[in-house]
């Protein structure tokens, strides 16, 4: 008997040491799984928050660079380490900006005109620059800076080049002064444009078989190709000249008026005539933005303004998109960034701003000088500004990693170039530099709630009635096939239905689009008429069948109906459409179709979330108590008042948490989406046009995004979004649950 007790009493210690252990196991688990949560939440906002930072501009070191004549113009070098400077004498400085040159920072100073009378400067990142002088020539040289290693040593080099083949050009045949000057020169296009002593705007026009802007060769005077014109039809009184880099478009400003003067192989042509006069003030100037598609002008009332063309009914305009606004203070100098649309503005009384053009709000603005320096320029990388006053060159630390990230680029309409109207765009890349990024997470977002509820709509209906019929009418022996079946779907991957999808059912959508659209409107209609049907027949006949297996008799029926309706499909097209349904969409009502469309994701989306619905949905009304159905039916209801008054309201919490999984997953889905849509960013509620989702967006684009970019963090914006998604909607679903649970759990 002790024998016993002591065997008993050791099995009772190893059990509970067994629950201990499972307990601890399972406790742990879950709270890995919060802590994991958790921490892929704070390093999403660790990745985006970076996007959000504010602008610092800081102090940096001093350089004592004494020059006896006017400063027209400085450039910094790619590495920050050299500058150049020119005068308005027709000097060029390379000047030193490193701290152990402090002593002697000018490495070496050039002569590249003879008492000028005008000069100019390209945009930034061309880097020509050029004297008018008083007998009609033009000087045109390019610093160049190079970098060598000797010894394991980087050395950086600075040199001049004349990137039109020689120094100077006849820019004016009848010899007049050219007083007032514009210069363009990019790959193998240029474009000298200049305005005389007596008032004529003369041009001379280049073109290029290579590039070569950056060779610096002397020798390359043979593969230059030019011919000069005069512009007509202008004004006299012209006050700026500015020309774009691929030499087609000169912009001359004569008061409030400019004339868009379109340059061709013949010559020179006025396009258009633009009165650009603010109700607050007059123009005073005008400049290009990086990429040349923009202008900026500065006015009288202390405002800069962004202009850019459009092309409106056929027709190319140039339209005001936004202002910005500044102080009382008199704008003294814009400084444009070289690769993005940014600028920074210095006021006379020394304020400092700096402004993104997809967003009119100011980025940074501090009062960093005592008075405006006598010039300003910006880094090529942006990260660096050089401010000359007097002989003291002061370079400034600049943080601005994410000036086109903001509340308006990513939740609001922006304007950008070329758009007619304000929009909401996602366009991320582009072959080009100067591309101006367009991350409105607004038709990403768009299109993943409109993946989602298409995929709803056809889930929904199937999956519960299918839940419904399975758990309360089928018999026993066939939930256990269906069941399971229906469940195992659950496991095929969705890369599989993005594939069928995109390149199988896409296709025969387009083919029977008409057949697609009937069966759509007669399946339900036909399963009504056709339990209708069997509810008229004898009840001898009725009874002929098992209870749980009248399924049976609807197969064939919807088999027949599928094929029925793909059978007519061409004949309907021929009836109805000519034979031609996506040219009378076109057409005649204006829909556009895509071949991989909402339609087709609703179906292919809808196949991967029902298997979700249906078993969670199926097991909570197959789990209702018995004896609710029994005294239900005891009482004289009928089964469906016995389903709809007490079996659906018990297992609505069950229901509802199957909806909101399966939303749930339908949000997150990512190859479905990827491989069955166009992958177009657009908002249309339009069934038979694509979308874009964030998931698919992720999956794309991640792969190629450069690491720390604003694209890069952009993308984790958007998982972050989609993560808050989810968790909205289980959360929501979560809490009407608990609600239908103690409202139901009485029954």
């Amino acid at each position: 008997m002790a024998s016993a007790s002591a065997f008993l009493l050791g099995e009772n210690r190893g059990r509970r040491l067994r629950d201990r252990l499972v307990r601890f196991g399972v406790t742990a688990g879950g709270i890995s799984v919060l802590i994991t949560l958790v921490l892929i939440f704070f390093y999403l906002l660790y990745v985006t928050l970076p996007i959000f930072s504010s602008v610092t501009v800081k102090p940096r070191n001093i350089t004592i660079a004494s020059f006896p004549d006017t400063v027209a113009a400085v450039g910094i070098g790619e590495n920050n380490d050299l500058a150049f400077r020119f005068s308005k004498q027709g000097e060029l400085a390379f000047v030193s900006l490193k701290p152990e040159d402090s002593l002697d920072p000018i490495i070496s100073q050039h002569s590249i005109a003879n008492s000028p009378v005008s000069f100019a400067q390209s945009l930034p990142r061309d880097a020509i620059f050029a004297y008018g002088q008083s007998d009609g020539y033009v000087n045109v040289v390019k610093p160049i800076f190079q970098i060598s290693f000797p010894d394991n040593k980087r050395t950086s080099t600075a040199s001049v080049s004349y990137p039109l083949g020689q120094s100077h050009f006849l820019l004016d045949p009848q010899g007049q002064a050219i007083v007032d000057l514009a210069i363009s020169s990019r790959d193998s296009d240029a474009i000298i444009v200049g305005k005389t002593a007596d008032n004529r705007i003369v041009a001379m026009a280049f073109k290029g078989q290579d590039d070569a802007l950056n060779s610096g060769s002397l020798n390359a005077a043979s593969i230059w190709q030019s011919h000069s014109f005069e512009i007509t039809d202008v004004p006299q009184n012209i006050n700026d000249i500015v020309v774009t880099p691929d030499g087609r478009t000169v912009y001359l400003r004569s008061g409030n008026y400019i004339y868009v003067v379109q340059v061709n192989q013949s010559g020179a042509k006025v396009r258009d005539v633009v009165n650009v006069s603010d109700k607050n003030g007059n123009i005073e100037k005008i400049e290009l933005l990086s990429g040349a598609n923009s202008l900026l002008l500065t006015a009288s009332d202390h405002s800069v303004s962004q202009w850019f063309e459009v092309v409106r009914d056929g027709k190319r305009s140039l339209v005001k998109a936004r202002d910005f606004e500044f102080s009382i203070s008199p704008i003294k100098e814009l400084v444009s960034e070289y690769y993005r649309k940014g600028f920074f503005a210095v006021q006379q009384d020394g304020v400092l701003s700096a402004y993104y053009t997809s967003d009119r709000n100011v980025l940074y603005k501090e009062h960093l000088f005592e008075q405006a320096p006598d010039k300003l320029i910006i880094s090529p990388r942006a990260n660096r500004l050089l401010a000359i006053s007097g002989e003291q060159w002061q370079t400034y630390t600049v943080k601005n990693a994410h000036p086109e990230i903001g509340f308006a680029s990513l939740w609001q309409q922006v304007w950008y170039e070329g758009y007619q109207e304000p929009d909401y765009v996602w366009q991320s890349t582009s072959a080009s530099d100067e591309f101006e990024p367009k991350l409105s997470l607004v038709p990403i977002v768009f299109g993943t709630l409109k993946a989602a509820l298409y995929a709803m709509f056809f889930a929904i209906p199937l999956a519960l009635a299918g839940a419904i019929y399975t758990a309360y009418f089928m018999s026993s022996r066939m939930r256990n096939v269906v069941k399971p079946t229906v469940e195992i779907m659950e496991a095929l991957p969705t890369v599989i239905l993005g594939f069928l999808a995109g390149l199988w059912l896409a296709p025969i959508v387009e083919m029977y689009l008409s057949g697609i659209v009937m069966s759509l409107i007669l399946f339900p209609v036909t399963i009504l008429l056709v339990g209708w049907g069997w509810s008229v027949l004898p009840g001898k006949w009725r009874h002929r069948i098992p209870n749980g297996f009248h399924i049976a008799i609807l197969m064939p029926v919807i088999v027949l109906l599928g094929y029925g309706c793909i059978a007519a499909s061409p004949y309907i097209d021929q009836w109805l459409f000519g034979g031609d349904v996506r040219g009378f969409l076109t057409n005649e009502l204006g829909i556009g179709y895509d071949q991989r469309n909402a339609l087709v994701v609703g179906i292919a989306m809808g196949f991967a979330v029902i298997p979700t619905i249906f078993s969670i949905a199926e097991d909570a009304i197959f789990s209702v108590p018995g004896h609710l159905t029994s005294g239900s039916l005891a009482l004289g209801a009928t089964h469906w008042q016995t389903l709809t008054k007490v079996v659906l309201l018990t297992a609505s919490p069950g229901i509802f948490s199957a909806v909101m999984m399966g939303l749930g997953r339908a949000v997150g889905e990512t190859m479905i989406v990827l491989m069955a849509t166009g992958n177009t960013p657009i908002m249309d509620w339009n069934i038979l046009q694509g979308m874009r989702t964030l998931a698919a967006t992720i999956a794309i684009e991640m792969p190629e995004s450069e690491v720390g970019s604003s694209h890069y963090r952009v993308l984790f914006l958007a998982a972050f979004v989609l993560f808050i998604f989810t968790f909205i909607f289980n959360t929501i679903g979560e809490l009407v649950r608990q609600r239908l649970r103690e409202k139901y759990s009485s029954l």
